[in-house]
């Protein structure tokens, strides 16, 4: 468990999945901080993109109250 904040990420793996329709796993890798180098899976909905297209993505996760929130630089 992250503790809250704010980190910067890079996804270093995505997948498609069945269920729930058009999500797609993602695991991020923390850029900076003390859990730097840390890998965190997460699933998401409402990404309109290929997971392909996905990696090396950068993006920002924020966590408040230990959820998770992802968004992407572009």
């Amino acid at each position: 468990m992250l503790d809250d904040g704010t980190y910067d990420v890079l996804v270093v793996d995505a997948e498609a999945l069945d269920q729930p329709p058009g999500a797609i796993r993602v695991e991020l890798t923390i850029l900076a901080g003390p859990s730097k180098g840390d890998v965190v899976a997460l699933t998401t909905t409402g990404i309109d993109r290929d997971p392909l297209d996905l990696l090396a993505e950068p993006g920002t996760m924020t966590v408040t109250d230990g959820q998770p929130h992802l968004t992407f630089d572009s």
